[in-house]
């Protein structure tokens, strides 16, 4: 067992690329990180990582075997997944990446009621606002609503994600409403990291994609909410955070013959692991608990 936790301490050194916030990631102190990797460097025979003050990197031989690490914990992990298949009650550890608004807002709720109904499953919920390839960084699952996909990684849909264009009525006073996709190239919008300063709508003719002029740019939905607010400039957030400050007009929709693009909230899981109960049971849980999504039950305020 100590090889086994040596070679999953050598996984979250390679994602992390630091031994401190590998230490946090599997929860043992930094030391027990260094003497896991000296302990595994020695039965190896080689150097698996270049350390520096600042930084850590895979040496050449470190590159070769990690594929081949990640082979054995996934199967290790399936062993030990079929041995609980039998078993009434699920146990072992999902590893979820979720986008901080969403996690913040609707997702932190459903996790809990999962955890309770499930007592013998541990969850460590990683917020992070960018793309992540869940076979190369180490999760059972990855949540998002970007259309990505990878090699070797299944689509789960989960539920409809609308977006919606908005601006406080104070700016469009000052610098006009814009009537088509066109028009948003002469104003102030604020954008969101993951999609960047390209903005995609739906017309009759097809998809419209148009670069935009970013004025403020933030990895949260809700930091662009509350500059929209401000008056900053026109920016695109989903609906259930923009709905009750456009039904109160404090913001105001526009262009509506040009609807955003639909998004999709949806689980990526590597194809290695949708036969596990746990992982299994998670995306069941997130289908049922996002059937109808929390922003369309009636009375449910979530922001």
């Amino acid at each position: 067992m100590d090889t086994l936790q040596n070679l999953k301490t050598f996984l979250a050194i390679a994602r992390t690329e630091n031994f401190s916030a590998a230490a946090r990631q599997i929860g043992v102190a930094p030391s027990v990180v260094t003497k896991r990797i000296n302990q595994l460097e020695h039965q190896m025979s080689a150097r698996l990582f270049n350390r520096s003050t600042r930084k850590v990197n895979l040496t050449e031989t470190g590159e070769k075997y990690l594929p081949k690490v990640r082979d054995i914990i996934r199967d290790f992990d399936n062993v030990i997944a079929g041995t609980a298949e039998s078993s009434s009650e699920l146990e072992g550890h999902l590893r979820i990446k979720t986008p901080t608004t969403t996690a913040t807002t609707f997702l932190g709720p459903i996790f809990s009621s999962f955890q309770k109904t499930h007592p013998g499953i541990t969850l460590d919920v990683a917020l992070l606002d960018r793309s992540v390839n869940p076979i190369e960084e180490g999760f059972d699952m990855a949540l998002g609503a970007l259309p990505t996909t990878f090699r070797g990684v299944v689509d789960v849909p989960l539920c409809a994600y609308p977006r919606i264009i908005c601006a406080s009525p104070e700016y469009l006073e000052r610098a006009g409403t814009p009537t088509n996709p066109g028009d948003l190239i002469d104003h102030d919008c604020l954008t969101a990291t993951p999609t960047g300063s390209t903005w995609s709508f739906e017309s009759h003719r097809g998809p419209i994609n148009i670069s935009v002029h970013s004025k403020y740019n933030a990895n949260d939905s809700v930091m662009l909410f509350a500059s929209a607010l401000d008056g900053n400039g026109i920016t695109i957030i989903p609906n259930y955070i923009a709905d009750p400050a456009i039904a109160d007009g404090t913001l105001v929709t526009f262009m509506e013959d040009f609807p955003v693009a639909n998004y999709w909230l949806k689980a990526l899981v590597p194809e290695s692991r949708m036969k596990i109960p746990r992982v299994d049971a998670m995306l069941e849980w997130l289908k049922q608990e996002l059937s109808p999504a929390p922003w369309e039950k009636e009375g449910k305020k979530i922001t």
